[in-house]
């Protein structure tokens, strides 16, 4: 297999893509929930019949990247400043600043405590809270691999290793090194939508794409997915 990147004009903006050049006789696109366009074509297909026939397909592209695109993450911009709502596992907390001696944050009765040195400056509060954020999204995340990795080692696949990271655009991925990345953010989404989004991810180990057998997977192991990925979709809209 060769692996390459190449890129057209349509419509007046740039349309990139990678080309894998594999053992195939037909030539197949395909269009990632990142929005990253993946062309398998022949080992000897020409780049002017890739390009071809990426250009006729342009429109499909295009729409399919405007359709995954609403489904990114998009939390409203925060202030972090006192009063201010913030979320975590699907609940909604205020936002309490406290000046004292040690820097901390700390959950209680139904807010966010965040103990500054100084005078609580938004970038201070906006890090001790990430930092929060991400100790706890080490702690759940691991919680619900666990849970939802039954499944799949029944099926003799082989254990990603996890990964936690801030993402822009992205809830989770699966690399083929065998690494399994969840979006930090997604400590804000409810236990049943980290479920999902690992579950999700899981089934790629089978399946790499969004065949009809991937669904297939997915529905076998996660009746309700659908479900539970609408309510991702609007829990931090």
């Amino acid at each position: 297999m060769t692996a390459s990147s190449r890129a057209l004009t349509y419509g007046g903006a740039r349309l990139e893509f990678d080309v894998l050049r594999v053992p195939r006789k037909t030539m197949e696109i395909a269009v990632h929930p990142d929005g990253r366009v993946v062309v398998k074509a022949p080992l000897d297909a020409q780049d002017e019949d890739i390009d071809e026939r990426v250009l006729r397909r342009a429109r499909w592209i295009r729409r399919q990247q405007a359709y995954f695109d609403q489904f990114r993450p998009r939390t409203p911009p925060r202030q972090y400043i006192g009063g201010e709502t913030h979320c975590y596992l699907g609940r909604q907390y205020r936002l309490k600043l406290v000046r004292g001696e040690r820097s901390a944050v700390k959950l209680s009765r139904g807010c966010f405590w965040v103990t500054c040195r100084g005078d609580g400056q938004p970038d201070e509060v906006r890090r001790l809270l990430w930092q929060w954020y991400s100790e706890r999204a080490h702690e759940k995340f691991a919680e619900s691999y666990e849970h939802c990795w039954p499944h799949f080692s029944r099926q003799g696949l082989p254990r990603p290793t996890l990964k936690i990271r801030r993402m822009k655009t992205r809830w989770g991925s699966l690399s083929e090194s065998g690494t399994l990345t969840l979006n930090v953010s997604l400590i804000q989404a409810p236990r049943e939508c980290i479920d999902y989004v690992i579950t999700h991810e899981l089934c790629h180990l089978k399946h790499p794409d969004h065949s009809p057998a991937f669904y297939r997977l997915l529905e076998e192991v996660m009746p309700d997915w659908e479900r539970r990925k609408h309510k991702l979709e609007l829990s931090l809209i």
